[in-house]
């Protein structure tokens, strides 16, 4: 992974956290459901800038190396069950 996508998802991941303990002081707390959904619903766009970033860098670096490494059925498979993972 190159250092400023692990950088960036640290500080994402670190983002994430705190909102979840947001979201779970809100529930202890008993605040409106709506609220409390805006919040999950912020976690979840969050996760999944994440993941695109995540998948971005491994698209840029794994997935050439592997297939310059001679391991494309390898990639390609792996990028397909990631696929069929997110489809669920």
């Amino acid at each position: 992974m190159k250092p400023d996508v692990k950088a960036n998802a640290a500080r994402r991941l670190a983002t994430i956290e705190g909102h979840l303990g947001a979201i779970r002081r809100m529930i202890e707390n008993d605040e409106y459901c709506i609220d409390v959904l805006k919040q999950t619903y912020a976690v979840r766009r969050a996760i999944e800038k994440l993941e695109a970033q995540l998948l971005e860098g491994h698209l840029q670096t794994c997935v050439v190396a592997g297939i310059e490494e001679g391991r494309t059925d390898q990639v390609v498979s792996e990028l397909v069950e990631l696929y069929a993972l997110n489809a669920k």
